[in-house]
Order: C-alpha cells, then sequence, then structure tokens
C-alpha cells in the first residue's frame, strides 16, 4: 500500500497554539496515541476557529463538516511533552478546502506529525453541502 505523503508550503500557518501531551494521551507502547493526536488536531483547529471568530455552526444551521483526514507521522512524543500545532487553510473549492497541521515539539522544533482535514460547509437543517460562505472565502481564502 501507498504511503501518504504530506507537504504544504511554509506560509499556510496563519495561527498557533500549544497542547500539552497527557499522560491519558499515552498508548501501550508508551507514545503519543493515534487518537489522541486526532483529538489534538481537533482542539487546534477548534482554536484557530474561535481565534478568527468564525463559529462551528451558525444559528442559520450552516457549518463546517470535517470530509477526510490524512495524518503522516514523523517521530513519536511522550508524556509530559508540549507540542506546538501550527494551523493554516488552502485548496479551496466552491465547497470547502483544507485545514492544515503541522506539529512539532515544542521545545526542540523536532517534527512530530504533518496532518490535513478535509472540510464543506454543511446546511444541517437541508442536511446538504452549500457553497462557502463570502465572508469566510474573504478572510482566508
Amino acid at each position: 500500500m501507498a504511503r501518504i505523503e504530506l507537504a504544504f508550503p511554509g506560509d499556510v500557518f496563519c495561527f498557533e497554539t500549544r497542547i500539552p501531551v497527557r499522560i491519558t494521551d499515552i498508548n501501550g507502547a508508551n507514545h503519543l496515541s493515534n487518537d489522541a493526536l486526532i483529538s489534538m488536531l481537533s482542539e487546534a483547529r477548534a482554536q484557530f476557529l474561535v481565534r478568527y471568530d468564525v463559529s462551528e455552526a451558525s444559528s442559520d444551521g450552516i457549518g463546517i463538516i470535517v470530509t477526510d483526514l490524512a495524518t503522516m507521522y514523523q517521530a513519536e512524543s511522550f508524556f509530559p511533552e508540549m507540542l506546538r500545532f501550527e494551523v493554516g487553510l488552502m485548496d479551496f473549492n466552491k465547497y470547502g478546502g483544507d485545514f492544515v497541521f503541522r506539529v512539532t515539539k515544542a521545545q526542540s522544533g523536532q517534527p512530530v506529525a504533518l496532518a490535513k482535514y478535509g472540510f464543506v460547509f454543511f446546511n444541517y437543517q437541508q442536511k446538504k453541502v452549500v457553497p462557502i460562505p463570502e465572508s469566510f472565502r474573504l478572510r482566508f481564502a
């Protein structure tokens, strides 16, 4: 099976946050587990949206829904390391685009993972994909 290869331009990242590796994030091999990293990516995405005053779901029923996730692991991470999550947006289309992430160890800068979340805007009341709101496109595209 082919391996996933992710690469992002350095200037795509416009936000960063730090998240600690908790003891509950450690798996049987004594390093950061896959599911914990995915939860951390979701937290970083949520903090990014808060920073830019974007709601994941608005009062009119339109929100962001994740369509896919790709992750390329580069190194192990351990409790109690602090991880730096850089977040950006790219590859816009009519309905959405990609959240992209670069995860490094905060102290050393060692790469831990690259990831991307595909997303679209979704009308939760009508249960259908809708075009990107113009306000979002103008802010980030």
